[in-house]
């Protein structure tokens, strides 16, 4: 059976202007998002995991068209929402919502904590203030607070419990799909896997469909079905969870993986090695931006930018090196 998808991103491309102004033309562009394609299917958790700075959170805030594209598509349901307006996407915002990663600064303090869930349900339904109270106490209860926390201001809670509010926030008018910006990465340790737990278990109930924007790939690996793989705004890996944990096919992932702390301090990652810093994205190298930090880089990988390629089922990688030879 053919999966449908919820979500399908185009060779989608997003470049900042630096410098210039009303008259004057930029002097360099910053290439966060350069040519990003994949599907996120219907009930399924998508992780997008990468380095700080790779393109990720533009990514997410260009889907949900916070920011627009320079270029490429966005289809939504099947519909191409990559340049509608303000007013045309506002019936779509009920079906697309997001939960930041600062659960501090995401809250407004001056609000109440009923004022800051129900404010989606203000904008898109015409419910009495006596409904759309009752659903927010229902939501509150779902994340694990309590009706009477309705009346309090975001200062009198935890961090975790700040996030759980802004879960709640995003839940209020039954989205489809949720944009999940590094929701745990500003939490402890502890806190992180009861926010997890709850994410998954929420996933289920409203039958929810996540991207869920990491640079810790351990979470992602309890969290999501498929991961993608982001360095320099391009996506060098995608691949089930399961396969991906088996067995990465870009030096990149490798790196990546071989870099998540053991717990068992009698079990030890498997080295890899990745020299130097993450080259300038004003002024990127050519060919693959990884090729200066990667030790199986050829004269290929110099020139020419590889793209994703199917090496195996529903596993993708764009590495010259893994095609040519295999890792």
């Amino acid at each position: 059976m053919q999966k449908t998808p919820i979500l399908s991103v185009s060779n989608l491309i997003k470049h900042f202007a630096l410098g210039g102004g009303l008259i004057s033309k930029p002097q360099d562009w910053i290439k966060a998002v350069d040519g990003v394609t994949f599907d996120v299917y219907r009930g399924e958790s998508f992780g997008l995991v990468g380095e700080s700075g790779c393109g990720k959170t533009t990514l997410g805030q260009m889907i949900l068209l916070l920011i627009k594209p320079t270029s490429g598509k966005i289809e939504f349901n099947s519909t191409d929402i990559t340049h509608f307006s303000r007013a045309e996407m506002r019936p779509f915002r009920q079906q697309m919502q997001i939960i930041f990663q600062d659960p501090y600064s995401s809250l407004d303090p001056r609000m109440k904590v009923g004022s800051i869930v129900i404010e989606p349900l203000r904008a898109q339904q015409r419910l009495s203030k006596n409904q759309r109270r009752k659903i927010a106490g229902e939501l509150l209860e779902k994340v694990g607070l309590r009706t009477i926390d309705l009346d309090k201001y975001p200062h009198e809670f935890s961090g975790g419990q700040r996030q759980r509010i802004g879960i709640a926030r995003a839940l209020c008018i039954r989205p489809d799909l949720i944009v999940a910006d590094e929701p745990v990465s500003a939490l402890d340790v502890s806190i992180q896997a009861q926010v997890i737990n709850l994410m998954e278990d929420l996933k289920d109930e409203f039958n929810l469909s996540y991207i869920f924007i990491s640079h810790d790939i351990s979470v992602i690996e309890h969290v999501c079905d498929r991961i993608a793989v982001m360095y320099m705004g391009v996506i060098v890996e995608i691949a089930s969870t399961e396969d991906f944990y088996m067995e990465q096919r870009h030096p990149y992932s490798k790196a990546l993986l071989a870099a998540v702390p053991q717990p068992d301090p009698h079990t030890r990652s498997k080295p890899f090695s990745m020299e130097g810093d993450v080259p300038d994205p004003i002024d990127p190298p050519p060919g693959c931006a990884f090729h200066p930090r990667c030790q199986y880089a050829m004269d290929r990988c110099q020139a020419e930018r590889p793209t994703l390629v199917e090496i195996a089922q529903d596993h993708y990688v764009a590495c010259w090196f893994n095609e040519d030879q295999g890792i």
